[in-house]
């Protein structure tokens, strides 16, 4: 027995399913988790000293690199100073006028410790703010595992849920509680404009992952995206952007400015905490000041902005605010999936690629998906023995159909020919 299957075989003794977050566990590709004893660059090390080039990157926060050597110190030095202090710091206020900076549509901004908490809090503050209580989500779309998002959710739910019928896609969801969140198909314009007309005036808000990452890689269609705008705005209902994935990732300031779409809300997290557990929520100062102190609309949180987190994200978004960053992070992420297609072509496997900005998308299917329910009808199989082939060979992918890739601007062209090699290796044994 391997020291992975040791660690996994012990860990699954004191940790539900031997792992802190459910896709980690390989259920839908099978085998055994491996686990990191270190990373640099775009490369981890597993429990067994082998070398993996990481296309996650922890879900996407590491976009500069692991322990890129500037964050690094950037954490040193604030952590000599302590870790918390559950009081305010200028290193907040410098974050937060940072975030306004870059995403314009965020006159005030209030920093969480995760994804989760941004996307809740907002959500509550949009009720708080509208009066309203039915907020509309999109199936396959995941926004952290707060009790009314977890319908139809995306991400590791795809795997373990039935998500067939619109209930709770996770047990311990109160069904009194979910029929205030309607669930709507992903790029469906008919659908959309059907519940306005019956609802509209009773919505509180509509929150959307601008280019889905949690179903695999989907973006929107334009003429979606406008009629979601058109139609909050003309009901009165908040707009929430949910750019924890997005944010910083796909352009510096997140798919709002490459869509030209100005949200009421946005939440933020991953890149802007450079790896820390950091998050965030803002957007209208109209809407931020219901937010107590100001308001009744209550949210708080004890880590939230701590000087430690905080460093690493000021760092990390000083880095790609560099000129140059993200074209070539873009392009270096537009060659890996065009040698991926080329690899799969060639060996006359059916194979489509998607990406924007750090982020990718790949399916085994004739065509880009541009819907939850096209994406099941992928070839998951296929994805699975892909992913072995891959993994034997040292790139370690998502290990699931349903989640996009990450690359770094550490993921030169060395890296990325030793992935398309590996990748017409795994090709020609599907």
């Amino acid at each position: 027995m391997g020291q992975n299957e040791i660690l996994f075989e012990r860990a699954q003794k004191t940790i539900p399913g031997g792992v802190n977050s459910p896709v980690r566990a390989f259920r839908q590709v099978g085998g055994t988790p491996r686990f990191v004893t270190k990373a640099k660059g775009p490369y981890f090390w597993d429990a067994e000293d082998k070398r993996y080039i990481d296309l996650i990157m922890s879900w996407g926060p590491m976009i500069a690199g692991h322990a890129n050597p500037e964050v690094v110190e950037a954490v040193k030095q604030a952590a000599e100073t302590s870790f918390s202090y559950g009081a305010p710091t200028e290193g907040e206020i410098e974050l937060a006028e940072r975030i306004c900076e870059l995403v314009p549509s965020i006159e005030q901004v209030r920093m969480v410790s995760s994804g989760t908490e941004a996307t809740m809090s907002a959500l509550r503050l949009a009720r708080g703010y509208t009066g309203r209580d039915l907020i509309i989500k999109f199936e396959g779309c995941y926004h952290g595992h707060a009790d009314s998002l977890l319908v139809k959710a995306g991400s590791g739910l795809l795997t373990f849920a039935d998500s067939t019928q619109n209930a709770p896609s996770s047990g311990g969801v109160p069904h009194d509680l979910v029929k205030y969140t309607l669930v709507l198909p992903y790029n469906d314009v008919a659908a959309l404009k059907e519940v306005f007309q019956k609802q509209g005036d009773e919505i509180a808000a509509v929150i959307i992952e601008p280019i889905a990452g949690n179903m695999n890689l989907i973006k929107p269609s334009a003429e979606f995206l406008s009629v979601l705008r058109q139609l909050t705005s003309q009901h009165g209902s908040v707009l929430i952007y949910d750019e924890v994935m997005t944010g910083f990732r796909v352009a510096l300031g997140g798919a709002q400015s490459l869509q030209g779409i100005t949200p009421d809300l946005t939440c933020l997290g991953k890149v802007m905490g450079g790896g820390m557990p950091m998050a965030a929520f803002g957007g209208k100062k109209e809407i931020m000041s219901r937010l107590a102190p100001l308001g009744n609309v209550y949210q708080a949180g004890t880590l939230s902005g701590n000087p430690v987190a905080v460093a690493a994200g000021l760092k990390t978004l000083e880095i790609v605010s560099r000129e140059g960053f993200y074209e070539c992070l873009t392009g270096q992420t537009e060659k890996l999936m065009a040698g991926l297609k080329l690899a799969a072509d060639e060996a006359g496997v059916p194979f489509a690629v998607d990406s924007v900005g750090g982020m990718f998308g790949f399916y085994f299917a004739n065509e880009v998906p541009t819907s939850f329910e096209a994406v099941t009808k992928t070839d998951i199989e296929a994805f699975k023995k892909f992913f072995h082939l891959m993994l034997d060979q040292g790139v370690y992918l998502a290990p699931s159909a349903y989640e996009a890739g990450f690359t770094s601007i550490a993921h030169d062209n060395a890296v990325l020919e030793e992935i398309i090699t590996a990748a017409k290796v795994a090709f020609k044994k599907l």
